[in-house]
Protein backbone atom coordinates (compact mmCIF):
# COMPACT_ATOMS: atom_id res chain seq x y z
CA UNK A 1 0.00 0.00 0.00
CA UNK A 2 1.20 3.65 -0.88
CA UNK A 3 1.87 5.99 1.88
CA UNK A 4 -0.58 8.45 0.03
CA UNK A 5 -3.24 5.98 0.46
CA UNK A 6 -2.25 4.97 4.72
CA UNK A 7 -2.29 8.62 4.77
CA UNK A 8 -5.78 8.79 3.13
CA UNK A 9 -7.30 6.10 5.52
CA UNK A 10 -6.08 7.42 8.43
CA UNK A 11 -7.47 11.09 7.47
CA UNK A 12 -10.74 9.24 7.05
CA UNK A 13 -10.66 7.14 10.13
CA UNK A 14 -10.02 10.53 12.05
CA UNK A 15 -11.97 12.75 10.38
CA UNK A 16 -15.10 10.23 10.88
CA UNK A 17 -14.69 10.09 14.87
CA UNK A 18 -14.57 13.99 14.88
CA UNK A 19 -17.84 14.11 13.30
CA UNK A 20 -19.46 11.02 15.20
CA UNK A 21 -18.95 12.55 18.56
CA UNK A 22 -21.05 15.73 18.35
CA UNK A 23 -23.50 14.22 15.85
CA UNK A 24 -24.19 11.73 18.45
CA UNK A 25 -24.54 13.93 21.33
CA UNK A 26 -26.93 15.70 19.39
CA UNK A 27 -28.84 12.86 18.09
CA UNK A 28 -29.96 11.93 21.75
CA UNK A 29 -30.52 14.85 22.64
CA UNK A 30 -33.68 15.01 19.43
CA UNK A 31 -34.61 10.65 20.78
CA UNK A 32 -35.16 12.32 24.33
CA UNK A 33 -36.48 15.49 23.16
CA UNK A 34 -33.78 18.08 24.47
CA UNK A 35 -32.91 19.48 21.22
CA UNK A 36 -33.67 22.75 22.29
CA UNK A 37 -32.14 25.02 19.48
CA UNK A 38 -33.24 22.63 16.66
CA UNK A 39 -36.55 22.60 18.25
CA UNK A 40 -37.12 26.29 17.69
CA UNK A 41 -36.16 25.89 14.12
CA UNK A 42 -37.91 22.75 13.01
CA UNK A 43 -40.00 22.18 15.96
CA UNK A 44 -43.05 24.00 13.83
CA UNK A 45 -42.23 20.94 10.74
CA UNK A 46 -42.11 18.46 13.60
CA UNK A 47 -45.87 19.43 15.49
CA UNK A 48 -47.29 20.25 11.44
CA UNK A 49 -46.75 16.85 10.74
CA UNK A 50 -48.22 15.32 13.69
CA UNK A 51 -51.26 17.40 13.09
CA UNK A 52 -51.68 16.30 9.32
CA UNK A 53 -51.46 12.62 10.43
CA UNK A 54 -53.33 12.78 13.72
CA UNK A 55 -50.19 11.66 16.24
CA UNK A 56 -50.54 12.37 19.56
CA UNK A 57 -46.78 12.50 20.33
CA UNK A 58 -47.16 12.25 24.70
CA UNK A 59 -48.86 8.51 24.38
CA UNK A 60 -46.11 5.94 24.51
CA UNK A 61 -46.86 2.34 22.80
CA UNK A 62 -46.24 -1.30 23.56
CA UNK A 63 -43.40 -2.78 21.63
CA UNK A 64 -46.16 -4.88 19.73
CA UNK A 65 -48.34 -1.75 18.68
CA UNK A 66 -44.81 -0.32 17.84
CA UNK A 67 -43.91 -2.70 15.57
CA UNK A 68 -47.05 -3.10 14.02
CA UNK A 69 -47.20 0.57 12.73
CA UNK A 70 -43.55 0.05 11.86
CA UNK A 71 -45.09 -2.96 9.82
CA UNK A 72 -48.21 -1.35 8.26
CA UNK A 73 -46.17 2.00 7.64
CA UNK A 74 -43.72 0.04 6.14
CA UNK A 75 -45.86 -2.36 3.44
CA UNK A 76 -47.81 0.86 2.48
CA UNK A 77 -44.62 2.58 1.69
CA UNK A 78 -43.68 -0.61 -0.46
CA UNK A 79 -47.52 -0.78 -2.01
CA UNK A 80 -47.12 2.93 -3.36
CA UNK A 81 -43.37 2.67 -4.46
CA UNK A 82 -44.41 -0.23 -6.62
CA UNK A 83 -47.68 1.37 -7.65
CA UNK A 84 -45.75 4.89 -8.90
CA UNK A 85 -43.51 2.47 -10.70
CA UNK A 86 -46.18 0.52 -12.74
CA UNK A 87 -48.36 4.26 -13.83
CA UNK A 88 -45.05 6.40 -14.42
CA UNK A 89 -46.36 6.86 -17.59
CA UNK A 90 -49.19 8.88 -16.81
CA UNK A 91 -47.43 10.78 -14.03
CA UNK A 92 -45.60 14.40 -15.19
CA UNK A 93 -41.69 14.38 -14.69
CA UNK A 94 -40.98 11.87 -17.27
CA UNK A 95 -38.94 13.84 -19.62
CA UNK A 96 -37.66 11.37 -21.58
CA UNK A 97 -41.02 9.68 -21.73
CA UNK A 98 -39.68 6.46 -20.44
CA UNK A 99 -42.23 3.16 -20.17
CA UNK A 100 -44.19 1.87 -17.43
CA UNK A 101 -41.46 -0.38 -15.02
CA UNK A 102 -41.56 -4.00 -15.78
CA UNK A 103 -43.87 -5.63 -12.85
CA UNK A 104 -40.82 -7.38 -11.91
CA UNK A 105 -39.06 -5.20 -11.57
CA UNK A 106 -41.13 -3.03 -9.77
CA UNK A 107 -41.47 -5.52 -7.19
CA UNK A 108 -38.35 -6.11 -6.76
CA UNK A 109 -37.15 -2.23 -6.30
CA UNK A 110 -40.40 -1.57 -4.31
CA UNK A 111 -39.21 -3.88 -1.47
CA UNK A 112 -35.44 -2.49 -1.78
CA UNK A 113 -36.18 0.76 -0.89
CA UNK A 114 -38.79 -0.02 2.04
CA UNK A 115 -36.13 -2.61 3.33
CA UNK A 116 -33.49 0.34 3.26
CA UNK A 117 -31.80 -2.56 0.80
CA UNK A 118 -31.58 -0.10 -2.36
CA UNK A 119 -30.61 -2.96 -4.32
CA UNK A 120 -31.06 -1.63 -8.03
CA UNK A 121 -32.23 -4.59 -11.09
CA UNK A 122 -32.58 -1.34 -12.98
CA UNK A 123 -30.90 1.51 -14.51
CA UNK A 124 -32.04 4.61 -12.83
CA UNK A 125 -31.09 7.32 -15.97
CA UNK A 126 -32.75 4.63 -18.34
CA UNK A 127 -35.97 3.16 -16.22
CA UNK A 128 -37.27 5.56 -13.72
CA UNK A 129 -38.69 8.91 -14.41
CA UNK A 130 -37.96 12.04 -12.28
CA UNK A 131 -41.23 12.02 -10.26
CA UNK A 132 -40.69 8.28 -9.46
CA UNK A 133 -37.01 8.99 -8.39
CA UNK A 134 -38.01 12.00 -6.24
CA UNK A 135 -41.29 11.05 -4.65
CA UNK A 136 -41.14 7.05 -4.59
CA UNK A 137 -37.57 6.09 -4.24
CA UNK A 138 -35.96 9.42 -2.85
CA UNK A 139 -39.25 9.73 -0.28
CA UNK A 140 -38.19 5.93 0.70
CA UNK A 141 -34.73 6.79 0.97
CA UNK A 142 -35.44 8.91 4.03
CA UNK A 143 -38.51 6.99 5.88
CA UNK A 144 -36.54 3.49 5.25
CA UNK A 145 -33.54 4.96 7.27
CA UNK A 146 -35.80 6.52 9.86
CA UNK A 147 -37.62 3.32 10.55
CA UNK A 148 -34.31 1.62 11.69
CA UNK A 149 -33.26 4.69 13.65
CA UNK A 150 -36.87 4.84 15.05
CA UNK A 151 -35.99 0.69 16.18
CA UNK A 152 -32.88 1.32 18.01
CA UNK A 153 -34.53 4.30 20.12
CA UNK A 154 -36.99 1.56 21.51
CA UNK A 155 -34.18 -0.62 21.97
CA UNK A 156 -32.25 1.96 23.79
CA UNK A 157 -35.13 2.45 26.17
CA UNK A 158 -35.94 -1.14 26.68
CA UNK A 159 -32.24 -1.37 28.08
CA UNK A 160 -32.75 2.11 30.54
CA UNK A 161 -36.20 1.78 31.39
CA UNK A 162 -37.33 0.30 34.45
CA UNK A 163 -40.16 -1.98 34.69
CA UNK A 164 -41.62 0.04 31.90
CA UNK A 165 -44.58 -1.20 29.63
CA UNK A 166 -43.50 0.98 26.55
CA UNK A 167 -40.83 1.59 24.21
CA UNK A 168 -41.78 5.40 22.90
CA UNK A 169 -43.93 6.22 19.95
CA UNK A 170 -42.94 5.14 16.75
CA UNK A 171 -44.65 7.89 14.80
CA UNK A 172 -42.55 10.41 17.09
CA UNK A 173 -39.24 8.84 16.65
CA UNK A 174 -39.76 8.23 13.02
CA UNK A 175 -40.71 12.06 12.24
CA UNK A 176 -37.63 12.73 14.36
CA UNK A 177 -35.41 10.69 12.33
CA UNK A 178 -36.25 12.47 9.56
CA UNK A 179 -36.60 16.29 10.42
CA UNK A 180 -34.00 16.54 12.99
CA UNK A 181 -31.37 14.67 11.43
CA UNK A 182 -31.82 12.87 7.98
CA UNK A 183 -32.90 16.35 6.16
CA UNK A 184 -30.54 19.17 7.43
CA UNK A 185 -28.01 16.56 6.62
CA UNK A 186 -28.81 15.81 3.31
CA UNK A 187 -29.95 19.49 2.54
CA UNK A 188 -26.18 20.24 3.68
CA UNK A 189 -24.38 17.63 1.58
CA UNK A 190 -26.88 17.97 -1.10
CA UNK A 191 -25.73 21.82 -1.70
CA UNK A 192 -21.95 21.01 -1.27
CA UNK A 193 -22.41 18.08 -3.66
CA UNK A 194 -24.10 20.74 -6.16
CA UNK A 195 -20.41 22.80 -5.38
CA UNK A 196 -18.50 19.91 -6.87
CA UNK A 197 -20.73 19.99 -9.85
CA UNK A 198 -23.22 17.36 -9.10
CA UNK A 199 -26.30 18.11 -11.35
CA UNK A 200 -29.39 19.20 -9.63
CA UNK A 201 -32.31 19.69 -12.47
CA UNK A 202 -35.38 18.77 -13.42
CA UNK A 203 -34.30 18.59 -16.81
CA UNK A 204 -34.26 15.25 -18.69
CA UNK A 205 -30.85 15.28 -20.56
CA UNK A 206 -28.08 18.15 -21.02
CA UNK A 207 -26.26 18.34 -24.61
CA UNK A 208 -22.49 18.36 -25.27
CA UNK A 209 -20.75 18.92 -27.93
CA UNK A 210 -18.71 16.13 -29.38
CA UNK A 211 -14.86 16.90 -29.88
CA UNK A 212 -14.68 14.66 -33.04
CA UNK A 213 -17.95 13.84 -34.96
CA UNK A 214 -18.56 10.39 -35.48
CA UNK A 215 -20.37 8.37 -37.66
CA UNK A 216 -23.74 6.29 -37.09
CA UNK A 217 -25.15 3.99 -39.07
CA UNK A 218 -30.04 3.51 -38.63
CA UNK A 219 -31.85 1.38 -41.57
CA UNK A 220 -28.48 1.86 -43.63
CA UNK A 221 -28.43 5.41 -43.68
CA UNK A 222 -25.03 6.79 -42.26
CA UNK A 223 -25.28 10.19 -39.95
CA UNK A 224 -22.70 12.60 -38.80
CA UNK A 225 -23.15 12.66 -35.05
CA UNK A 226 -21.91 15.84 -33.42
CA UNK A 227 -23.73 16.05 -30.18
CA UNK A 228 -24.50 13.76 -26.98
CA UNK A 229 -27.23 14.08 -24.72
CA UNK A 230 -26.06 13.34 -21.08
CA UNK A 231 -28.87 11.82 -18.89
CA UNK A 232 -29.75 14.63 -15.72
CA UNK A 233 -31.97 15.22 -12.88
CA UNK A 234 -32.47 15.76 -9.99
CA UNK A 235 -29.31 13.93 -8.88
CA UNK A 236 -27.18 15.67 -5.59
CA UNK A 237 -30.25 15.34 -3.53
CA UNK A 238 -30.84 12.03 -4.03
CA UNK A 239 -27.12 11.26 -3.36
CA UNK A 240 -26.71 13.29 -0.44
CA UNK A 241 -29.76 10.76 1.10
CA UNK A 242 -28.42 7.38 -0.22
CA UNK A 243 -25.40 8.27 1.65
CA UNK A 244 -26.65 9.48 4.73
CA UNK A 245 -29.67 6.94 4.90
CA UNK A 246 -26.86 3.68 3.95
CA UNK A 247 -29.63 2.99 1.51
CA UNK A 248 -27.07 3.11 -1.87
CA UNK A 249 -29.21 3.65 -4.53
CA UNK A 250 -28.21 5.52 -7.03
CA UNK A 251 -29.47 8.10 -9.76
CA UNK A 252 -27.11 6.59 -12.23
CA UNK A 253 -26.79 3.01 -13.33
CA UNK A 254 -23.08 3.14 -12.60
CA UNK A 255 -23.40 4.69 -9.27
CA UNK A 256 -20.99 6.64 -7.49
CA UNK A 257 -18.68 5.59 -10.63
CA UNK A 258 -19.87 8.03 -13.01
CA UNK A 259 -18.14 11.42 -13.26
CA UNK A 260 -21.79 13.50 -12.67
CA UNK A 261 -22.44 11.52 -9.27
CA UNK A 262 -19.27 11.91 -7.87
CA UNK A 263 -16.90 13.91 -10.12
CA UNK A 264 -14.39 14.95 -7.60
CA UNK A 265 -11.90 13.48 -4.61
CA UNK A 266 -13.52 15.70 -2.38
CA UNK A 267 -17.10 14.91 -3.60
CA UNK A 268 -15.69 11.12 -3.40
CA UNK A 269 -14.02 11.63 0.01
CA UNK A 270 -17.43 12.93 1.73
CA UNK A 271 -19.65 10.73 -0.13
CA UNK A 272 -17.85 7.54 1.67
CA UNK A 273 -17.64 9.40 4.89
CA UNK A 274 -21.10 10.21 5.17
CA UNK A 275 -21.87 6.22 4.49
CA UNK A 276 -20.57 5.76 7.61
CA UNK A 277 -21.34 8.86 9.66
CA UNK A 278 -24.43 8.35 10.83
CA UNK A 279 -23.82 4.25 11.82
CA UNK A 280 -20.82 5.84 13.98
CA UNK A 281 -22.37 8.59 15.54
CA UNK A 282 -25.22 6.17 16.59
CA UNK A 283 -22.72 4.40 18.79
CA UNK A 284 -22.34 7.73 20.66
CA UNK A 285 -25.82 8.18 21.23
CA UNK A 286 -26.37 5.38 22.65
CA UNK A 287 -23.31 5.84 24.81
CA UNK A 288 -25.36 8.99 25.71
CA UNK A 289 -28.98 8.13 26.31
CA UNK A 290 -27.37 5.08 28.67
CA UNK A 291 -25.44 7.80 30.63
CA UNK A 292 -21.91 5.75 29.85
CA UNK A 293 -19.47 6.87 26.98
CA UNK A 294 -17.02 3.56 27.82
CA UNK A 295 -20.01 1.61 26.30
CA UNK A 296 -20.30 4.11 22.94
CA UNK A 297 -16.19 3.55 22.49
CA UNK A 298 -16.79 -0.19 23.54
CA UNK A 299 -19.07 -0.48 20.50
CA UNK A 300 -17.04 2.05 18.13
CA UNK A 301 -14.06 -0.13 18.54
CA UNK A 302 -16.06 -3.34 17.79
CA UNK A 303 -16.97 -2.62 14.96
CA UNK A 304 -13.66 -0.80 13.46
CA UNK A 305 -12.08 -4.01 14.72
CA UNK A 306 -14.58 -6.35 12.48
CA UNK A 307 -13.79 -3.69 9.69
CA UNK A 308 -9.68 -2.93 9.37
CA UNK A 309 -8.87 -6.73 8.79
CA UNK A 310 -11.35 -6.93 5.56
CA UNK A 311 -10.00 -3.08 4.22
CA UNK A 312 -6.05 -4.24 4.65
CA UNK A 313 -7.33 -7.91 2.83
CA UNK A 314 -9.02 -5.70 0.16
CA UNK A 315 -6.11 -2.77 -0.31
CA UNK A 316 -3.66 -5.52 -0.24
CA UNK A 317 -5.35 -7.90 -2.67
CA UNK A 318 -6.05 -5.40 -5.23
CA UNK A 319 -2.18 -3.86 -5.05
CA UNK A 320 -1.45 -7.31 -6.04
CA UNK A 321 -1.10 -8.11 -9.95
CA UNK A 322 -3.68 -9.77 -11.60
CA UNK A 323 -2.57 -13.38 -11.67
CA UNK A 324 -4.46 -14.32 -15.48
CA UNK A 325 -2.11 -11.37 -16.25
CA UNK A 326 1.11 -12.26 -15.24
CA UNK A 327 2.46 -14.06 -18.25
CA UNK A 328 0.87 -11.72 -20.93
CA UNK A 329 2.97 -8.41 -21.95
CA UNK A 330 1.11 -6.19 -19.88
CA UNK A 331 2.85 -3.12 -18.01
CA UNK A 332 5.95 -4.70 -17.66
CA UNK A 333 7.96 -2.88 -14.80
CA UNK A 334 10.87 -4.89 -14.48
CA UNK A 335 9.66 -8.24 -14.02
CA UNK A 336 5.95 -9.76 -14.99
CA UNK A 337 4.61 -7.58 -12.72
CA UNK A 338 1.78 -5.31 -13.19
CA UNK A 339 3.05 -2.26 -11.38
CA UNK A 340 0.04 -0.40 -10.68
CA UNK A 341 -1.94 -3.35 -9.50
CA UNK A 342 -5.27 -4.82 -10.52
CA UNK A 343 -6.82 -1.64 -11.73
CA UNK A 344 -9.20 -3.25 -14.15
CA UNK A 345 -12.88 -2.15 -12.66
CA UNK A 346 -11.53 1.13 -11.24
CA UNK A 347 -11.53 5.12 -11.85
CA UNK A 348 -8.20 6.17 -12.45
CA UNK A 349 -9.43 9.29 -10.70
CA UNK A 350 -9.96 7.51 -7.27
CA UNK A 351 -6.81 4.49 -7.81
CA UNK A 352 -6.88 1.75 -5.64
CA UNK A 353 -7.07 2.58 -2.42
CA UNK A 354 -9.91 5.09 -2.31
CA UNK A 355 -11.86 2.33 -4.55
CA UNK A 356 -10.75 -0.44 -1.70
CA UNK A 357 -11.95 2.11 1.29
CA UNK A 358 -15.51 2.58 -0.51
CA UNK A 359 -16.13 -1.17 -1.22
CA UNK A 360 -14.72 -2.01 2.53
CA UNK A 361 -17.31 1.09 3.85
CA UNK A 362 -20.28 0.67 1.59
CA UNK A 363 -20.54 -3.50 2.30
CA UNK A 364 -19.54 -3.10 5.99
CA UNK A 365 -22.30 -0.52 6.65
CA UNK A 366 -25.58 -1.35 4.55
CA UNK A 367 -25.06 0.98 1.69
CA UNK A 368 -24.48 -0.68 -1.65
CA UNK A 369 -23.42 1.99 -3.37
CA UNK A 370 -19.80 1.77 -5.39
CA UNK A 371 -17.41 3.82 -7.08
CA UNK A 372 -15.79 0.86 -8.61
CA UNK A 373 -16.47 -2.75 -10.23
CA UNK A 374 -16.93 -4.79 -7.26
CA UNK A 375 -16.97 -7.85 -10.28
CA UNK A 376 -13.08 -6.94 -11.17
CA UNK A 377 -11.97 -7.18 -8.07
CA UNK A 378 -9.31 -10.39 -7.20
CA UNK A 379 -10.47 -13.42 -6.02
CA UNK A 380 -9.41 -12.30 -2.44
CA UNK A 381 -10.31 -8.57 -2.59
CA UNK A 382 -14.15 -9.21 -3.62
CA UNK A 383 -14.07 -11.70 -0.83
CA UNK A 384 -13.94 -8.81 1.86
CA UNK A 385 -16.75 -6.72 1.10
CA UNK A 386 -18.90 -10.09 0.54
CA UNK A 387 -17.64 -11.36 4.39
CA UNK A 388 -18.58 -7.83 5.85
CA UNK A 389 -22.19 -8.63 4.73
CA UNK A 390 -22.55 -12.25 5.68
CA UNK A 391 -21.26 -11.09 9.11
CA UNK A 392 -24.78 -9.62 9.54
CA UNK A 393 -24.25 -5.83 8.45
CA UNK A 394 -23.40 -5.25 11.95
CA UNK A 395 -20.15 -3.45 11.52
CA UNK A 396 -20.99 -0.31 11.00
CA UNK A 397 -24.32 -1.55 9.24
CA UNK A 398 -27.25 0.38 8.51
CA UNK A 399 -28.47 3.62 10.25
CA UNK A 400 -29.73 2.01 13.68
CA UNK A 401 -30.17 -1.56 11.93
CA UNK A 402 -26.24 -1.99 12.15
CA UNK A 403 -25.93 -1.05 15.99
CA UNK A 404 -29.29 -3.44 17.07
CA UNK A 405 -27.73 -5.90 15.24
CA UNK A 406 -24.74 -5.53 17.06
CA UNK A 407 -26.36 -5.67 20.06
CA UNK A 408 -28.06 -8.65 19.70
CA UNK A 409 -24.66 -10.69 18.83
CA UNK A 410 -23.74 -8.99 22.45
CA UNK A 411 -26.99 -10.58 23.94
CA UNK A 412 -25.51 -13.78 22.82
CA UNK A 413 -21.94 -12.96 23.74
CA UNK A 414 -22.93 -12.17 27.76
CA UNK A 415 -24.93 -15.63 27.34
CA UNK A 416 -22.22 -17.37 26.53
CA UNK A 417 -20.00 -15.66 28.96
CA UNK A 418 -22.87 -16.40 31.86
CA UNK A 419 -22.24 -20.61 31.00
CA UNK A 420 -18.94 -19.94 31.40
CA UNK A 421 -19.02 -18.61 34.91
CA UNK A 422 -22.01 -20.13 35.76
CA UNK A 423 -24.56 -17.37 36.17
CA UNK A 424 -27.21 -15.59 34.68
CA UNK A 425 -26.17 -13.53 31.94
CA UNK A 426 -26.64 -9.74 32.31
CA UNK A 427 -26.41 -6.67 29.70
CA UNK A 428 -26.42 -3.30 31.03
CA UNK A 429 -27.85 -4.50 34.48
CA UNK A 430 -30.87 -6.14 32.87
CA UNK A 431 -30.92 -10.03 33.22
CA UNK A 432 -30.58 -11.94 29.57
CA UNK A 433 -32.72 -14.99 30.07
CA UNK A 434 -34.73 -17.77 27.73
CA UNK A 435 -37.23 -15.51 25.76
CA UNK A 436 -34.46 -12.92 25.12
CA UNK A 437 -31.72 -15.49 23.42
CA UNK A 438 -34.41 -17.00 21.48
CA UNK A 439 -35.09 -13.05 19.96
CA UNK A 440 -31.53 -12.84 19.38
CA UNK A 441 -31.15 -16.00 17.64
CA UNK A 442 -33.61 -15.01 15.31
CA UNK A 443 -32.47 -11.85 14.40
CA UNK A 444 -29.04 -13.64 13.57
CA UNK A 445 -29.68 -16.39 12.20
CA UNK A 446 -32.99 -15.59 9.90
CA UNK A 447 -30.60 -13.18 7.24
CA UNK A 448 -28.26 -16.23 7.13
CA UNK A 449 -30.74 -18.77 5.94
CA UNK A 450 -32.22 -16.38 3.68
CA UNK A 451 -28.53 -16.02 1.96
CA UNK A 452 -27.77 -19.66 2.14
CA UNK A 453 -31.59 -20.83 0.74
CA UNK A 454 -31.69 -18.34 -2.13
CA UNK A 455 -27.87 -18.98 -3.17
CA UNK A 456 -28.67 -23.06 -3.10
CA UNK A 457 -32.21 -22.40 -5.16
CA UNK A 458 -30.37 -19.97 -7.76
CA UNK A 459 -27.61 -22.48 -8.54
CA UNK A 460 -30.54 -25.09 -9.44
CA UNK A 461 -32.71 -22.87 -11.23
CA UNK A 462 -33.12 -22.91 -15.02
CA UNK A 463 -32.99 -18.86 -15.11
CA UNK A 464 -29.30 -18.78 -14.01
CA UNK A 465 -27.23 -19.79 -16.64
CA UNK A 466 -28.60 -17.63 -19.34
CA UNK A 467 -28.16 -14.10 -16.53
CA UNK A 468 -24.56 -15.09 -15.18
CA UNK A 469 -21.35 -13.29 -17.39
CA UNK A 470 -19.17 -16.08 -15.80
CA UNK A 471 -18.89 -19.77 -15.50
CA UNK A 472 -17.25 -21.51 -12.73
CA UNK A 473 -16.38 -20.42 -9.39
CA UNK A 474 -16.55 -16.60 -10.37
CA UNK A 475 -20.23 -17.54 -11.57
CA UNK A 476 -21.14 -19.16 -8.09
CA UNK A 477 -19.39 -15.73 -6.07
CA UNK A 478 -21.84 -13.74 -8.54
CA UNK A 479 -24.54 -15.71 -7.23
CA UNK A 480 -23.62 -16.14 -3.28
CA UNK A 481 -22.92 -11.95 -3.40
CA UNK A 482 -25.78 -11.47 -4.72
CA UNK A 483 -27.70 -13.21 -1.87
CA UNK A 484 -25.63 -12.23 0.60
CA UNK A 485 -26.36 -8.28 -0.52
CA UNK A 486 -30.18 -9.47 -0.34
CA UNK A 487 -30.05 -10.97 2.35
CA UNK A 488 -28.37 -8.48 4.33
CA UNK A 489 -29.58 -6.04 3.15
CA UNK A 490 -27.07 -4.37 1.86
CA UNK A 491 -27.38 -3.75 -2.23
CA UNK A 492 -24.07 -3.99 -3.73
CA UNK A 493 -23.52 -6.37 -7.01
CA UNK A 494 -21.30 -8.11 -8.73
CA UNK A 495 -22.69 -6.89 -11.69
CA UNK A 496 -22.28 -9.58 -12.97
CA UNK A 497 -25.09 -11.33 -12.83
CA UNK A 498 -28.76 -9.75 -14.60
CA UNK A 499 -30.98 -10.24 -11.81
CA UNK A 500 -34.02 -8.71 -13.33
CA UNK A 501 -35.41 -11.65 -14.47
CA UNK A 502 -38.61 -14.13 -12.65
CA UNK A 503 -36.75 -16.08 -10.26
CA UNK A 504 -33.89 -13.43 -9.33
CA UNK A 505 -36.53 -10.65 -9.00
CA UNK A 506 -38.53 -12.25 -7.45
CA UNK A 507 -36.62 -14.32 -4.75
CA UNK A 508 -34.41 -11.23 -3.75
CA UNK A 509 -37.43 -9.33 -2.86
CA UNK A 510 -38.55 -11.98 -0.74
CA UNK A 511 -34.68 -12.40 0.88
CA UNK A 512 -35.09 -8.36 1.84
CA UNK A 513 -38.25 -8.84 3.31
CA UNK A 514 -37.38 -11.18 5.55
CA UNK A 515 -33.74 -9.51 6.07
CA UNK A 516 -35.51 -6.36 7.00
CA UNK A 517 -38.47 -6.92 9.04
CA UNK A 518 -37.75 -10.35 10.49
CA UNK A 519 -35.18 -8.98 12.35
CA UNK A 520 -36.85 -5.72 13.74
CA UNK A 521 -39.68 -7.63 15.05
CA UNK A 522 -37.62 -9.87 17.32
CA UNK A 523 -35.67 -6.63 18.31
CA UNK A 524 -38.61 -4.66 19.17
CA UNK A 525 -39.99 -8.03 21.33
CA UNK A 526 -36.33 -8.14 23.29
CA UNK A 527 -37.00 -3.45 23.66
CA UNK A 528 -40.21 -4.66 25.43
CA UNK A 529 -39.04 -7.78 27.43
CA UNK A 530 -36.05 -5.54 28.59
CA UNK A 531 -37.96 -2.65 29.47
CA UNK A 532 -40.35 -4.91 32.15
CA UNK A 533 -37.12 -5.51 33.92
CA UNK A 534 -35.67 -3.98 36.63
CA UNK A 535 -32.51 -2.77 36.71
CA UNK A 536 -29.82 -5.29 38.55
CA UNK A 537 -26.89 -3.20 40.36
CA UNK A 538 -23.41 -4.67 39.14
CA UNK A 539 -21.63 -7.13 41.40
CA UNK A 540 -18.11 -8.75 41.80
CA UNK A 541 -19.45 -11.70 39.25
CA UNK A 542 -21.03 -9.09 36.82
CA UNK A 543 -19.02 -9.05 33.32
CA UNK A 544 -18.20 -5.64 32.51
CA UNK A 545 -19.91 -4.74 28.89
CA UNK A 546 -17.60 -1.82 28.22
CA UNK A 547 -14.17 -3.25 28.23
CA UNK A 548 -11.81 -4.69 26.41
CA UNK A 549 -12.44 -8.13 27.21
CA UNK A 550 -15.91 -7.22 26.10
CA UNK A 551 -14.84 -6.52 22.79
CA UNK A 552 -12.63 -9.13 22.08
CA UNK A 553 -15.55 -11.37 23.24
CA UNK A 554 -17.78 -9.75 20.66
CA UNK A 555 -15.88 -9.53 17.96
CA UNK A 556 -15.71 -13.27 18.49
CA UNK A 557 -18.69 -13.89 18.61
CA UNK A 558 -19.59 -12.36 15.33
CA UNK A 559 -16.48 -13.88 13.63
CA UNK A 560 -17.54 -17.50 15.00
CA UNK A 561 -20.90 -17.57 13.93
CA UNK A 562 -20.10 -15.74 10.28
CA UNK A 563 -17.27 -18.27 9.62
CA UNK A 564 -19.58 -21.45 10.86
CA UNK A 565 -22.07 -20.06 8.35
CA UNK A 566 -20.56 -18.93 5.59
CA UNK A 567 -16.87 -20.39 5.00
CA UNK A 568 -17.84 -23.64 3.33
CA UNK A 569 -19.63 -21.17 0.19
CA UNK A 570 -16.51 -19.38 0.27
CA UNK A 571 -14.42 -22.51 -0.02
CA UNK A 572 -16.25 -22.92 -3.48
CA UNK A 573 -16.59 -19.30 -4.24
CA UNK A 574 -14.00 -16.67 -4.46
CA UNK A 575 -11.08 -18.83 -2.22
CA UNK A 576 -11.40 -21.91 -4.83
CA UNK A 577 -11.37 -19.16 -7.63
CA UNK A 578 -7.73 -17.61 -5.75
CA UNK A 579 -6.53 -20.54 -5.83
CA UNK A 580 -7.14 -21.47 -9.39
CA UNK A 581 -5.99 -18.46 -10.81
CA UNK A 582 -2.38 -18.80 -7.95
CA UNK A 583 -1.71 -22.23 -10.36
CA UNK A 584 -2.39 -20.74 -13.69
CA UNK A 585 -6.08 -22.32 -14.16
CA UNK A 586 -9.22 -20.21 -15.74
CA UNK A 587 -11.52 -19.82 -12.57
Amino acid sequence: MSTAGIVQIVMFWLVLVAFAIPLGAYMARVYDGNARIAQKILGPLERLLYRMFGVKPGREQSWQRYAVCVLVFNVLGLLLVYGLQRVQTVLPGNPNDLPAVDPRVAWNTAVSFASNTNWQTYGGESTMSHTVQAIALGVQNFVSAATGMAVLAALIRGLRSRKAEEVGNFWVDLTRSTVYVLLPLSLILAVFLVSQGVPQTLHGHATTHLIDATSQTVDHVTQTVTQQNIAVGPVASQVAIKQLGTNGGGFYNVNSAHPLENPTPLSNFFQCLAILLIPAALCFTFGRMLESRRHAWALLITMTVLVAPFLVLAEYAEQRPNAALVDLPVDQYGSDLQSGGNMEGKEVRYGISASALWATATTAASNGSVNSMHDSYSPLGGMAPMVLMQLGEVAFGGVGSGLYGLLMFAIVAVFISGLMVGRTPELLGKKIEAFEMKMATLAILVPCLAVLAGTALACLSGETKGVLNNPGTHGFSEILYAFSSMGNNNGSAFAGLTASKTFYATAGGICMFIARYWIIVPVLAIAGSLARKKIVPPSSGTLPTDGPLFVVLLVGTVLLVGALTFVPALAIGPIAEHLQLARGGAP
